[in-house]
């Protein structure tokens, strides 16, 4: 078996290539750069202008290639550069199968649950409506993308991922860990987040099912509310977790890109569950006891 992957040395990328190795699955990945990646045991790197070559034959593509949401503030160039690192970089994924000599048997491209926009207290699960915001859209396009690839295809919505290696929750660890984490503002928005084991799951899921197609949520069964979540994050870390965090000064730092963490969207994995696949962690106490307690 042999699974290509862009955007290979990100979080997701990395957690998904060690599983693979563990399974003894033959991985390519694509880089910009590919020599500063040799070091990596049994992965073959190469350039985007070998990926044709790459996709042929292969048992599966999976595209994790974009710029970090929320690791810089949102200008209108950053703005840009999100889509760009999306579109662009998925269109060139897709044109890579068509015209590869032998197709790969599935194109698994991520998303984010950005894609159904700020919905405060409505559940959304894989076939609501997306939203109207830069978030959405973005998801819309880069959805739309994947589709043209004429195999098939996947499109993974992940939520607010949960790993000690990067995302957000290092980013809170900190503040934590001194007594001095809370929610944000009153803590009622709604976090739909995941383990970063059930991300990699739901992605080899996808790969190993030949059934799996469209859209599926790989996000945990059980969203919780922000305050929720802060509170089990402090037993995790044995901390209190009562100093809120005033809403202004995540907009201050992130400009509206802040509107991703302070967006409230209660997400459900209907259909990902419906088609088989089984949560590992499924509340966030297990979740955060896993990662930090």
């Amino acid at each position: 078996m042999h699974v290509v992957i862009t955007g290979a040395s990100g979080l997701v990328g990395t957690a998904l290539i060690a599983q693979l190795r563990q399974r003894g699955v033959s991985v390519t990945a694509v880089s910009r750069n590919p020599r500063a990646h040799l070091a990596l045991s049994g992965v073959n790197w190469t350039g985007w202008d070998g990926l044709a070559d790459a996709v042929s034959g292969a048992a599966g593509v999976v595209n994790l290639a974009g710029e970090g949401i929320v690791d810089q503030r949102w200008t209108s160039a950053r703005k840009s550069a999100l889509r760009d690192s999306r579109i662009d970089t998925t269109r060139q994924v897709v044109q890579a199968i068509q015209e590869a000599g032998e197709k790969p048997g599935v194109l698994i491209s991520a998303s984010a649950i950005g894609y159904y926009g700020n919905i405060v207290e409505r559940e959304s699960t894989e076939s609501a409506p997306p939203g109207n915001d830069f978030l959405a859209q973005l998801c819309v396009d880069w959805e739309a993308e994947a589709k043209a690839s004429g195999v098939r295809t996947v499109a993974a919505r992940i939520g607010i991922i949960m790993s000690t290696d990067g995302g957000a929750l290092p980013r809170l660890l900190m503040p934590f860990k001194l007594g001095l984490g809370g929610p944000i503002g009153l803590g009622r928005a709604w976090w739909s987040w995941v383990h970063i084991d059930d991300v990699v799951g739901g992605l080899l899921y996808a790969l190993e099912e030949n059934y799996v197609e469209g859209a599926i949520n790989l996000t945990a069964p059980n969203p919780v509310r922000n305050n929720q979540f802060s509170s089990a994050l402090g037993r995790a870390v044995r901390r209190p977790a009562l100093m809120p965090v005033p809403p202004v000064a995540l907009k201050l730092m992130l400009g509206e890109g802040a509107s991703v963490l302070l967006a409230s969207q209660r997400i459900l994995p209907t259909r990902t569950l419906d088609l088989g696949y089984r949560f590992r962690f499924t509340d966030i106490d297990s979740a955060l006891q896993d990662l930090v307690g």
